[in-house]
C-alpha cells in the first residue's frame, strides 16, 4: 500500500506541474485519469489532500504558514466526508449483493411456473402471471391425472421477496410430489396444508384455490383456502357468478378440512380464477369494482381464452397508468363449443 502512495505520489506531482506551466485541456484530461486511477488504488480523500499539500511544498517551499493551515482544517473535513463515502460504498455493495440474489430467486421463481398451457380437446385454456416486481407472490400450476382430469391451481403468497420464491418451490415440490390419483380438490389442500403448515414460517401464509375439471361429465370441482373467489360464466344465460369456495388459509392449522364444491360445465361457460392483484386494481378514482372486470371479460368473450386474458390485462394495466400496484394472474377455462 506504502509503494502504492509513492507512486501516486510521483505520478500527482508530474500532473500537477504539467498543469500549472501549461495550463491547458491535457492537463485537466490527465487529472481526470488520474482519478480513476484513485479509485482503483482506493486512495481516500484526505489522502489525495495529502498528495496535492507534499506537491505544493516542493513548488512553493514558501507557502504561508495560513494556507498550510488551512489544508489542515481541509483533510479533516476530507477525513469524515470519506468515512462517510466508504460507508457508501458498502451500503451500496450490499445493495448490489441483494440485488443479484434477488435476480437469482425471481428466476428461480419462473422455472416453478408451467412451461406451457397444457392442451385438451374439451377445454379453451388462457393464463396470464405478471409480477408487480421483479419477484412475485402468486403462483399457478396445471396437473393430469390418469383419468385425464385437468388440475388446476393458483396461489397467493402473503408475503414477498426470496422468502416467498422459497415458499413457491415448496408448494411446486408438495403438489408435485401428490399422487396422480388423489386430484380431489378438498383431499389436496388437506394434504398440502400439512406440508405448508410443517414448513412454513408462523408468518407467512397460502391462499389457493384448486379446481378439476373432468371431461368425462363436464364437472368442475373446486376448493379454497382463504383464496380471491373466482368466477363463473353461464353461457346460455350471458350471466357471470361468484366461485366461492370458504376456508382457512394454508398453513394456519393443521387438521383444517376444505370443502368441495362443483359446477356443471356446458358448452361455452367458462371458469375464471385470479388472485387479488387482478380484483383490487386501483386507479386513482379507487378499486374497480368485479362488475367491471366481468364487464372486461364479457367485452373480449368471443376471443379465444389466452386473448381475453391478455386483453383484460392490458386495460387494467392501463387503468393504473402502465404500473402494476400488485401481482396479476388470471386464468381462463372455458368449454368448447
Amino acid at each position: 500500500m506504502a509503494d502504492a502512495y509513492r507512486l501516486m505520489q510521483e505520478q500527482y506531482v508530474k500532473i500537477l506541474e504539467t498543469y500549472l506551466q501549461e495550463k491547458n485541456e491535457t492537463g485537466l484530461y490527465q487529472a481526470q485519469q488520474f482519478s480513476k486511477k484513485v479509485l482503483e488504488n482506493q486512495i481516500s480523500p484526505e489522502e489525495v489532500v495529502s498528495l496535492h499539500i507534499e506537491a505544493l511544498e516542493q513548488f512553493y517551499p514558501n507557502l504561508p504558514q495560513g494556507a498550510r493551515d488551512s489544508f489542515d482544517f481541509l483533510i479533516e473535513i476530507m477525513m469524515g466526508y470519506g468515512m462517510a463515502y466508504r460507508e457508501h460504498q458498502i451500503l451500496r455493495d450490499k445493495q448490489k449483493e441483494l440485488e443479484s440474489e434477488i435476480n437469482v430467486a425471481a428466476n428461480m421463481q419462473q422455472t416453478f411456473l408451467p412451461d406451457e398451457i397444457p392442451e385438451m380437446d374439451e377445454l379453451d385454456i388462457g393464463v396470464i402471471s405478471v409480477p408487480a416486481s421483479k419477484m412475485s407472490g402468486d403462483y399457478y400450476h396445471f396437473i393430469k391425472d390418469d383419468n385425464d382430469s385437468l388440475g388446476v391451481a393458483i396461489a397467493d403468497i402473503i408475503g414477498k421477496g426470496v422468502p416467498a420464491a422459497l415458499c413457491m418451490s415448496m408448494i411446486k415440490y408438495g403438489m408435485d410430489s401428490l399422487p396422480e390419483q388423489r386430484l380431489q380438490p378438498g383431499a389436496l389442500l388437506e394434504n398440502l396444508n400439512r406440508v405448508v403448515e410443517q414448513n412454513v414460517a408462523s408468518n407467512m401464509f397460502i391462499t389457493m384455490m384448486y379446481g378439476s375439471y373432468d371431461p368425462r361429465v363436464h364437472h368442475f370441482y373446486y376448493s379454497g383456502a382463504g383464496h380471491e373467489p373466482g368466477l363463473f360464466y353461464n353461457y346460455a344465460e350471458d350471466r357471470f357468478e361468484d366461485l366461492y369456495a370458504k376456508g382457512l388459509v394454508l398453513g394456519l392449522d393443521r387438521d383444517t378440512k376444505f370443502r368441495e364444491y362443483h359446477k356443471k360445465v356446458e358448452a361455452g361457460d367458462f371458469i375464471v380464477l385470479l388472485s387479488d392483484g387482478v380484483t383490487e386494481c386501483r386507479t386513482d378514482e379507487g378499486f374497480i369494482e368485479r362488475e367491471e372486470l366481468t364487464r372486461m371479460i364479457r367485452e373480449y368473450s368471443h376471443l379465444s381464452a389466452q386473448e381475453i386474458v391478455n386483453n383484460v390485462f392490458y386495460q387494467l394495466e392501463r387503468l393504473q397508468g402502465f404500473r402494476l400496484r400488485d401481482d396479476f394472474s388470471l386464468i381462463i377455462l372455458r368449454r368448447k363449443v
